[in-house]
């Protein structure tokens, strides 16, 4: 690719040549065929990836029904797979418009035709964050009759929980009560969801595409792929990022290993923004790679292919394959292989909680043990397996104050299960195995649900532990900024002297003034342990004023306890310090979420 300062390139900043550049140089020629047409497309206006603005065209689009993609999205996959789909279909010649869940506007919907929904579900069954709005807009008495919307639904979600899919579920059953119709069947997709969402879009594009045609026939892109061109740098290709740091910061009688680490992006071309995480391609450390090949009686040097690539066993275990946590689909796979009695009743509809309980308990090495089939070779083994995903993890630094790299505070999981150590598969890896100078594939995962407000907005952060870490970027962000809006934090962990995460920095943004007040909880340094929904309740009548001056409330951590108790906090305080009742409470806390001022990043 030649140079840009010329041809019309100097209309383009130097950032944006940088981004073309980076673009131009990793696509293929009909990559770049396509991006021809994409590009003409911009003469109707400047698009944009959401907000609830069309896609721009790549061809010109076909006569008939119109096409709208929604999305309700927690760390940014339903979002990238809507956005995949709308520009996918307006490269065959279909005028499709991508919204937001969070924003789109719920009086459009009895004037929809043909409707594309990509939805995930969070914790235990909830819709994401931003989609509550929509949901209790479809799902309540105010919701329109749809006897002329064609609809499709993509779940997404994790069947290592109970309520798998639950969202897209709700979805696909409320729109058929309203009487729409379906487009084809809803598709629930695991955390390995890239080939089936795939699978499943380029059907329901051809299927739509072929209809547009038979009713007016239209032009398309010749030789145009069904998505977008890929950045050059994704979750499909991540980038090599050099590990620079990577250092405890915790006391030495402290409990707990929490770590800092610092990944060098430059030249990547990968931007980011506070409250947005990172994901990193992580490895299965070696100890339950060779664990689990000697309970199955396999060779670790036994060839395999996965996905067209040579190799062995154990290097599949390694890097391919999640060998840890159990998950139904080995259940399944175990059990037609065994025919054990046990493993058949946990299969069964009603034994659900059980099942999924019995399996947290149980990795699939125990189960391979408990269970044991003689005989099994590499490939039929590793058919019950799901891919290994990467790990995102909330990003600790704002790129405006630390250019050209990205900080993440994890703390390693340990823990001890059936009498031996077991660890988390990324944060072992990250912990343990990862020394400075070493290279970690990586990728930036937005997260549109957790952003910063206007400069001048005031912000109330609850961070306790490595759920502290945003909140850092965030402050690193508006000192750059000059931001004048107040900022106060809630922190808590087990000791002050060896837990009081980034204390020096804190301690300095107060200093400073960027930091208005910082309340900490340290829950093992008194008899009674004191958490931050505890100091939240404590300073009620101040964080309610905060409130009620405009603030904005955020809370990243823990999703199974903590996430839970600070939500219940905060309706204790509005019913306390606003004189409320309960059910009030509990609607001026709802109203926060619907108003876009209640963010979570829980996890």
């Amino acid at each position: 690719m030649g140079d840009l300062s010329g041809l019309g390139g100097e209309l383009l900043s130097a950032q944006q040549r940088q981004h073309v550049e980076a673009l131009t140089g990793s696509v293929t020629p009909e990559q770049a065929r396509w991006l021809s047409g994409y590009f003409a497309g911009l003469e109707a206006g400047i698009a944009r990836q959401g907000g609830g603005a069309a896609l721009p065209l790549a061809a010109a689009p076909a006569a008939g029904r119109t096409l709208t993609v929604l999305y309700g999205s927690e760390t940014g996959n339903s979002g990238a797979i809507a956005r995949d789909f709308a520009a996918a279909a307006n490269a065959r010649g279909l005028n499709a418009s991508v919204h937001d869940m969070a924003s789109y506007k719920t009086r459009q919907l009895k004037g929809e035709q043909d409707l594309v929904i990509v939805c995930a579900t969070h914790g235990e069954g909830d819709p994401p964050g931003g989609a509550i709005n929509f949901f209790e807009f479809v799902e309540g008495a105010k919701a329109p009759k749809l006897p002329d919307l064609r609809f499709a639904v993509l779940a997404l979600g994790d069947s290592t929980y109970e309520f798998y899919c639950q969202a897209g579920k709700r979805l696909d059953a409320r729109f058929a009560e309203l009487g729409a119709k379906r487009l084809a069947d809803r598709v629930d997709c695991d955390v390995d969801y890239e080939e089936p969402a795939a699978a499943w879009s380029a059907a329901l594009v051809d299927q739509l595409a072929a209809e547009a045609k038979t009713a007016a026939p239209a032009a398309a892109v010749p030789g145009a792929p069904l998505f977008a061109a890929p950045s050059a740098h994704d979750k499909r290709n991540p980038f090599p990022a050099r590990v620079i740091e990577n250092l405890s910061i915790v006391g030495r009688h402290s409990t707990k290993d929490i770590r800092h680490i610092e990944l060098d992006l430059a030249d990547s071309g990968l931007t980011y923004q506070p409250g947005d995480g990172i994901g990193i391609v992580t490895r299965n450390g070696p100890e339950p790679v060779n664990a689990l090949i000697e309970a199955a009686g396999l060779d670790g040097n036994a060839p395999l292919t996965v996905k067209g690539e040579q190799t062995t066993l154990s290097e599949a275990f390694e890097r391919h394959f999640e060998i840890c946590t159990t998950v139904p689909r080995f259940l399944d796979h175990w059990a037609e292989l065994t025919g054990a009695e046990a493993l058949q009743r946990l299969r069964q509809e009603d034994a659900k909680a059980e099942r999924l309980d019995w399996l947290r308990g149980h990795h699939i090495v125990d189960i391979v043990r408990n269970y044991p089939v003689k005989g099994i070779d590499a490939e039929t083994f590793v058919a019950g397996l799901r891919p290994l995903q990467p790990r995102v993890y909330s990003l600790s630094s704002s790129l405006a104050a630390m250019p050209d790299e990205a900080h993440i505070t994890l703390s390693p999981l340990r823990y001890e299960l059936h009498q031996e150590p077991r660890n988390g598969v990324a944060s072992a890896h990250l912990a343990d195995r990862t020394e400075i100078g070493a290279s970690l594939p990586v990728y930036i995962q937005a997260n549109d649900q957790f952003r910063l407000p206007a400069d001048d907005a005031p912000i109330i952060m609850v961070g306790p532990g490595t759920g502290v870490a945003p909140f850092r970027a965030f402050l690193q962000e508006r000192e750059v900024r000059g931001a004048s809006g107040r900022n106060w934090l809630f922190f808590g962990e087990r000791n002050f002297r060896s837990d009081f995460l980034y204390q020096v920095e804190w301690q300095q943004w107060i200093k400073d003034g960027l930091l208005t007040r910082m309340d900490v909880a340290f829950s093992r340094d008194a008899a009674e342990k004191l958490y931050v929904q505890h100091r939240m309740i404590q300073h009620a009548a101040d964080l309610f004023a905060w409130l009620e001056e405009g603030a904005h409330f955020y809370v990243c951590g823990d999703a199974e306890r903590m996430a839970g108790d600070v939500h219940e906090a905060l309706i204790t305080v509005a019913a306390s310090a606003g004189n409320m009742s309960r059910e009030t409470a509990e609607t001026y806390v709802r109203e926060l979420q619907r108003s876009g001022r209640y963010h979570r990043d829980v996890y």
